[in-house]
């Protein structure tokens, strides 16, 4: 017999109630239950980076956090960081560096990225590369994706905005 818990959060905007079982993953609960496919399942141990989320304006690794534990709080993920147009500049300049590939990190370094940003904008290249070390990406070697980051640490120092790929078509 499971013993459910009532939990209660804030999702992207809208609040959630839920009756989970204890030792529901953070990710499960977002990926299983609301149907959220952004932050992604994938070493299941905290290394990959791939299942990151925000937790009351804090990233955490979805994987190792229990639903349980953010009850109460506020949850973000890359879908709702992305419709409240957060993440617009970083996702336009993944894209202009091809640092999206297969897409599978890609919501967990936009979180890490934009995290960096708001809390180093003066970032340099190696400091990029320190701050994303933590989030595992197959595809690109790394060197697209810290360029994208880097090309948003210079706009936003000049004040400029990082213009969408498709304005020019």
């Amino acid at each position: 017999m499971s013993l459910k818990k009532k939990i209660s959060m804030t999702v992207n905007g809208q609040l959630v109630n839920a009756e989970i079982e204890p030792r529901r993953h953070l990710v499960d609960f977002l990926r299983e239950d609301l149907h959220l496919k952004g932050p992604h399942l994938g070493c299941e141990q905290g290394a990959c980076g791939a299942c990151t989320v925000k937790v009351n304006g804090q990233i955490i690794r979805g994987c190792l956090f229990l639903a349980v534990q953010a009850d109460g709080s506020v949850v973000e993920t890359v879908e709702g960081l992305t419709k409240n147009g957060v993440l617009t500049d970083l996702q336009e300049s993944f894209m202009r560096h091809n640092a999206m590939q297969c897409g599978f990190c890609s919501s967990g370094m936009l979180l890490a990225a934009a995290e960096l940003i708001e809390k180093q904008p003066k970032a340099t290249r190696e400091e990029v590369r320190e701050w994303i070390s933590g989030n595992y990406c197959r595809c690109t070697g790394y060197h697209s994706i810290v360029d994208a980051i880097v090309d948003v640490l210079d706009a936003r120092a000049k004040g400029q905005k990082i213009k969408p790929v498709l304005a020019n078509a």
